[in-house]
């Protein structure tokens, strides 16, 4: 497989890939947005920068195509120098590279610039996404019409009206007067029914707010007297034993420093004691898809941190070092 082609699958997993003595490729998180005029929905992305000032080799690339190809590190990190020698001899003569699902790199003036493509989505997250337009939402306010009551007339008093005997009206105020007495007696009775719900609601809200009052304070009264017994209590220690303190080194972290890799497992454990007894916090980390034990001199929360350790064990102890970038 093309080298191109391993680039690709990194930048899918990590945020700073390295091509050594060349430059490397950045990949920062952009959120979701929606374009104001043209309605286009874009998910969350990785956006795909380059560096020319990170060219140290911090051993992801050849790592990786040593494990997907089955090669030594060596023979991965040849791989690697012959495709950046590649790439900047073509850059050289021909002022522009194309690397395929990636970007282009030209020449200008003796600089080196980056345009990425910006159709492939390196956010393993946002697999299967893409950009859709929507059309504009039209929000119509909707117009309510006035009812409008149309009043009947009144119709004016005929002329013509019946006569009420006197025979009749003395029956019409006869029945009056005896509604008038009878009124007052269910009115009496509607009134007292009234006052006696009221009178029952008032009387079980007063006995109810009386049972939670009593309940508060006997509550109160029981967390008085386990609060003093609390206070009371002593406690004493007739032979109380020697403070003692243990330190113990932090090995947290996903990048290591590896020192090397052992077929037997006895010549592991001698470097690890040859590496700690130089100061280091070396430890093994087990075997390899190749059934080889690996040692490392230390590990790293911080990636920077890490590539600063790197570079001066490589300077000072061992050239063949590099990073390893794998949560234990």
């Amino acid at each position: 497989m093309r080298v191109e082609n391993y680039l690709q699958e990194l930048l899918y997993r990590y945020e700073c890939v390295v091509m050594p003595e060349f430059g490397a490729f950045l990949a920062k998180r952009k959120p979701a947005e929606v374009h104001e005029s043209t309605h286009a929905f874009y998910p969350p992305k990785k956006v795909i920068s380059f560096n020319k000032q990170l060219t140290e080799n911090d051993g992801i690339l050849a790592n990786y195509i040593a494990k997907a190809e089955g090669l030594s590190y060596g023979e991965a990190n040849q791989k690697v120098t012959e495709f950046v020698e590649n790439l900047s001899h073509t850059l050289t003569h021909y002022k522009e590279v194309v690397l395929e699902e990636i970007g282009t790199f030209t020449l200008v003036e003796d600089k080196v610039l980056f345009q990425p493509f910006y159709h492939n989505n390196y956010l393993a997250e946002s697999f299967g996404l893409s950009t859709f337009t929507s059309n504009a939402i039209e929000r119509k306010e909707e117009l309510v019409e006035e009812e409008t009551v149309l009043l009947s007339k009144v119709e004016e008093p005929s002329a013509e009206k019946e006569e009420i005997t006197s025979t009749e009206a003395e029956e019409f105020s006869n029945s009056e007067e005896t509604n008038k007495s009878k009124t007052p007696v269910w009115r009496y009775a509607a009134v007292g029914v009234i006052a006696i719900g009221l009178s029952g609601l008032l009387g079980a809200n007063y006995y109810s707010n009386d049972v939670k009052a009593h309940n508060i304070a006997e509550q109160q009264k029981a967390e008085q007297q386990i609060e003093s017994q609390i206070q009371e209590a002593t406690f004493v220690i007739s032979n109380p034993l020697p403070e003692v303190t243990f330190k113990v080194a932090r090995e947290n972290g996903n990048y290591h420093i590896v020192a090397g890799a052992f077929r037997e497992q006895a010549n592991a454990a001698k470097k690890v004691k040859q590496l700690q007894a130089k100061g280091f916090n070396a430890r093994e980390i087990g075997a390899n898809k190749y059934g080889l034990h690996q040692v490392i001199y230390s590990s790293y929360e911080d990636r920077l941190e890490a590539l600063k350790a790197l570079r001066i064990i490589k300077s000072n102890e061992n050239r063949e070092a590099w990073l390893l970038v794998e949560e234990l």
